[in-house]
């Protein structure tokens, strides 16, 4: 993969399948731990980006976010820099549920969730627009912080999606589209940040290193 002088590399990665994943349950806040499985993806996935001179690592502070960002840290010798800001979405009264019973229980939210309704709140919880205005400005200040870097940033599904589309400018239009960019455990997706203000995206949800497992 080609490198450009003074670009910064923005590696976003999804967490290793968490026991609420294998369940199909709701994480939200949640502190789920990993699985088995989702253990051996994050081995996985930090053999691979041990070798590409990361300068930083970030990530949620829930445990399933920690965890996988733990081998990479072991094998780099980088900190985890923890942070709420990148958790996954506060779905309120639907965390921990299955996705059977949330739809079951509280049909109005489950249904504005798959239509992606941007601005709809979940009840004790938040809308994708809360989400977007906690994770972007973290995004952007560790950008700053790490200019030229090369950072990986562990997180969720739901906001590596609203990251992946606030790098590409997609959310600054008045009226948003429902648009989803979905993330596999453990998958990567990865941007490169000219100075020129230029945004290369390389990479979307890249599973190839998981392919043994």
């Amino acid at each position: 993969m080609p490198v450009v002088t003074n670009a910064t590399n923005v590696l976003l990665v999804r967490h290793g399948q968490s026991k609420g994943n294998a369940e199909r349950r709701f994480g939200g806040h949640t502190a789920t731990p990993l699985s088995a499985r989702g253990r051996n993806q994050a081995v996985a996935t930090a053999h691979t980006l041990k070798s590409e001179s990361l300068t930083a690592i970030y990530s949620s502070d829930l445990a399933r976010a920690m965890e996988t960002a733990k081998p990479l840290s072991n094998m780099t010798g980088l900190v985890i820099n923890g942070t709420t800001a990148f958790r996954e979405r506060d779905v309120g009264v639907m965390e921990g549920l299955t996705f059977e019973d949330a739809a079951q229980q509280h049909p109005e939210q489950y249904a504005a969730l798959l239509r992606r309704d941007f601005d709809y709140v979940m009840s004790g919880g938040e809308s994708y627009r809360q989400l977007l205005d906690r994770a972007r400005q973290k995004l952007d200040e560790i950008i700053e912080e790490n200019r030229g870097g090369r950072i990986a940033v562990f997180s969720h599904t739901g906001t590596i999606c609203i990251l992946a589309l606030h790098l590409m400018g997609a959310l600054d239009a008045p009226e948003l589209k429902p648009v989803w960019i979905s993330s596999a455990n453990c998958g990567i997706t990865r941007f490169e940040l000219r100075n020129d203000g230029f945004v290369r995206v390389l990479a979307i949800n890249d599973t190839t290193h998981l392919a043994s497992i």
